[in-house]
C-alpha cells in the first residue's frame, strides 16, 4: 500500500506541470424512465490546493474510463448522491457500495461540506482512525452537511449540473437508498471549464 501511493506521489509531481488545474470531469449519465431513456450530464471542478493527491487520483481514475458503466448507487432526495463504486456493474445490490479501486487515499481534511461540494467515501473513524479515503467511490452534497466536516476529503464541487443532480437524488429507490432503474455513467472525460460556456452550476 506505501508502495502504491509513494508511485502516485511520485507520477503527482512529475505530470503537475501537464495536468491544468482547470480541468473539470464530466460524467453522462443515463437512466430509464417509463419507456423513455433520459441522458443527463453533470461536470466536477477540482480544488487541487486542498486535496493535490486525491484530484491527481480521480483524474487518473477518469483518463482509464474506471467510473463508465458503474451506477449512481445511494441517493438521498434533495440531500446527497454517490457512486464510484466498481461493484455496481453487477448486479448484486447486496453488495453495492463496498467496492473500490483496491486501495485507500490519505486524508486531505480541508475544505467544509457545502452545498455542491464534491467528497470522497470513507470508512467511519472507529475502523478507518486515519480517515482514509476509499479511493474511488464519491458524493456530492445537494445541500451543506456540516456533520461531514472534519471526517472527509472534499476535493471538489459542482461545476455544472447541479439540475441533474437535483433531478438524480429524487428518483425511486429501494430500502438502501439504490435508484430501483439504475442511473448509468455512460461516458466520462476531461475538459477546460472555459469549454462548459453558459452551463455553470448556480446555486
Amino acid at each position: 500500500m506505501i508502495k502504491r501511493f509513494v508511485a502516485l506521489a511520485a507520477t503527482l509531481i512529475v505530470t503537475s506541470s501537464v495536468l491544468s488545474a482547470k480541468d473539470v470531469a464530466v460524467f453522462d449519465v443515463q437512466w430509464k424512465e417509463g419507456k423513455q431513456r433520459q441522458t443527463r450530464s453533470f461536470a466536477i471542478a477540482f480544488d487541487e490546493d486542498a486535496a493535490p493527491y486525491t484530484v491527481f487520483n480521480f483524474k487518473k481514475l477518469i483518463k482509464e474510463k474506471f467510473f463508465v458503466k458503474t451506477t449512481i448507487h445511494r441517493v438521498i432526495s434533495n440531500y446527497l448522491i454517490q457512486g464510484g463504486d466498481p461493484l455496481t456493474k453487477k448486479k448484486d445490490r447486496n453488495v453495492m457500495g463496498t467496492g473500490g479501486p483496491g486501495y485507500t487515499l490519505p486524508a486531505e481534511i480541508r475544505l467544509k461540506h457545502v452545498r455542491g461540494t464534491v467528497a470522497m467515501g470513507a470508512l467511519p473513524a472507529k475502523v478507518n482512525p486515519k480517515l482514509e479515503s476509499n479511493g474511488s467511490q464519491f458524493y456530492i452534497c445537494l445541500r451543506n452537511i456540516p456533520t461531514q466536516d472534519g471526517k472527509d476529503t472534499v476535493f471538489g464541487h459542482v461545476a455544472s449540473g447541479m439540475d441533474t443532480l437535483m433531478e438524480i437524488s429524487n428518483a425511486v429507490v429501494d430500502t438502501n437508498n439504490n435508484p430501483i432503474n439504475p442511473i448509468v455513467v455512460t461516458r466520462t472525460y476531461l475538459i477546460d471549464e472555459s469549454k462548459l460556456g453558459g452551463q455553470a452550476a448556480k446555486f
